[in-house]
């Protein structure tokens, strides 16, 4: 890449990015409402392009409530005072534009039809042993005031919600968070302590309205050290109560899930909405956590759509050293398997000399994880093609772990850089560049920085003292990449350190990259590939994770 590359850009990036575009009929901005607040929105389109999915949140909820299309009609439970409502429309693009609304809550509905979220009351504990059914939720297992011991089972389904067919189902104990299925039946195991406790059952239907019910339970006990098996989940390792050190082995398997074949597993810690992805009926791999206690969720999916889960609680006792990784803190927000999701975009990088064309894809091998995504770049010239995903709109978090595998196959054409950026919209609007290559040229890691102002950007590329090339990268094999980084409000990056295949180096280079591109709330993630000549590069990039907190 040359040293103007981003001056030029992401000018051009600004001019692609117009204001949202995001209609919110109902409620009015600044309105006193009651709870549930009803939502009603649309966007015919984001940035020039037209709407492929809605969501919503509320103030600083990093989780988001999904629609695959074009619309929402919703009820959003609140507690009394002041809420801002985040409503997002994504475009085919994968960019994303949001609009604000503001409303005060002044009480609760006293309808006498109950709104949708009336049943996130939980029913008195002293209520007789009864299966709970309502508003189209049926709680089959645990009945209404029954004792159990850790972890039981949960099982439950919906027919529909306001009269509307269900897209997702979801389930929380207490006020901890929720874990979904993309289903409309539920079959888990769900750790908890000695006590009384609530399980709240949710379900969305295909215009994001959420419904629930709940069921009060009393857990007495433990069954410490049981192989856990869940609706045909067994996990050998790690065991059920038992004490581990990070990064600890988990071992699952499973052939069936509510009577279907299961062709995916996949596992989560504690209340992430984030789950790594396993092609086939069997996982063996490691996992991370902070010492103190964690539940473990085990996913199971079958070939008609039913999910299944099992959970474990465990205690992480230490940490065994480890020369092939960092992590990022057990508090992060981390979205996993990127490279699975759709939406990615190829472009060429107009900053550069020569021309480029691409393409890019979900494959299933090359793979570790089940699913990469294929880059191919054709260039002349040296030119180059970036391949972008907006994943995210969070303008608060500071700190990020960029966590990928890189596969370059034998017989691939030259290639000179390979880039791994990031950007994110800051809360005083401005945007920051993360950006980070390895420099086939200089024969080094190179980190972005900003010599001119956020108005008046003049982008730059600063070589550290860090060797990297891409040429030197060993053919048809996976290449772990992990590069860290932190800001400040003011959009003053430190690099913190990258690390290739288990080898850690400090960076410890601070740059000014913010720009005022007048984009909205987003995380975008840039992957790009710089020919050298002329020819046709393939890449792959599987496990992408990024961390932020």
């Amino acid at each position: 890449m040359t040293r103007f590359t981003f001056f030029v850009l992401f000018i051009s990036l600004a001019f692609t990015l117009p204001a949202a575009a995001v209609t919110i009929a109902s409620p009015d901005n600044n309105a006193q409402v009651s709870s549930p607040v009803s939502l009603v929105a649309s966007a015919d389109s984001c940035s020039d392009h037209p709407v492929t999915a809605m969501g919503y949140s509320l103030d600083s909820e990093t989780d988001t409530t999904m629609v695959d299309q074009a619309e929402i009609n919703a009820e959003i439970p609140a507690s009394t005072g002041k809420h801002t409502i985040h409503v997002k429309a994504w475009n085919s693009e994968g960019s994303v534009c949001v609009e604000d609304v503001t409303v005060n809550v002044t009480a609760a509905s006293t309808a006498s039809d109950p709104p949708a979220t009336s049943a996130l009351a939980a029913p008195a504990a002293t209520a007789a042993a009864t299966e709970v059914s309502t508003q189209g939720i049926t709680i089959s297992s645990p009945y209404n005031g029954t004792t159990h011991t850790s972890p039981f089972t949960l099982t439950a389904s919906a027919s529909s919600c306001q009269s509307k067919s269900i897209t997702s189902m979801g389930y929380s104990l207490d006020s901890g968070g929720t874990t979904m299925v993309h289903s409309s039946t539920i079959g888990a195991t769900v750790s908890a302590g000695n006590g009384s406790h609530t399980v709240h059952v949710k379900a969305w239907n295909s215009s994001g309205a959420v419904c629930t019910a709940a069921a009060s339970i009393t857990i007495t006990g433990s069954s410490q050290g049981a192989t856990t098996t869940s609706s045909g989940i067994t996990v050998s390792s790690p065991e059920n109560g038992s004490s581990v050190s990070s990064p600890f082995a988990l071992v699952a398997k499973a052939s069936t899930c509510s009577g279907q074949a299961v062709t995916s597993l996949g596992y989560s810690l504690d209340n992430s909405s984030d789950t790594t992805l396993v092609n086939g009926t069997s996982v063996d791999t490691h996992v991370s956590a902070a010492g103190g206690g964690h539940t473990l969720h085990v996913k199971a999916w079958g070939d008609k759509g039913a999910s299944c889960t099992a959970s474990l609680s465990i205690t992480v006792a230490g940490t065994t050293a480890s020369s092939d990784s960092v992590s990022a803190p057990a508090s992060a927000t981390s979205v996993s398997s990127v490279q699975t999701l759709s939406g990615w975009t190829a472009t060429r990088d107009t900053a550069m000399s020569g021309s480029a064309s691409g393409s890019t894809s979900v494959v299933t091998s090359p793979t570790l994880s089940g699913h990469s995504r294929k880059f191919i770049a054709h260039y002349s010239g040296s030119g180059g093609m970036r391949f972008s995903k907006s994943f995210g709109d969070d303008r608060t978090s500071t700190n990020f772990l960029y966590d990928g595998w890189v596969y370059i196959p034998a017989g691939t054409g030259s290639i000179a850089n390979i880039e791994m950026d990031l950007n994110q919209t800051m809360t005083n609007g401005d945007t920051v560049i993360f950006g980070f290559q390895c420099d086939g040229y200089k024969g080094k890691w190179d980190y972005s920085k900003n010599k001119g102002s956020a108005a008046k950007p003049s982008g730059e590329w600063v070589s550290t003292s860090v060797a990297c090339n891409p040429a030197s990268w060993t053919r048809s094999k996976w290449h772990h990449v992990q590069i860290s980084y932190s800001r400040t409000s003011g959009g003053t990056i430190d690099y913190k350190s990258v690390t290739l295949d288990g080898t850690t180096h400090a960076i410890n280079a601070s740059a000014f990259n913010a720009r005022a591109l007048g984009w909205g709330s987003s995380i975008v993630t840039n992957f790009q590939i710089d020919g050298r000549g002329s020819g046709t590069a393939t890449v792959y990039l599987d496990k992408l994770t990024v961390s932020r907190w």
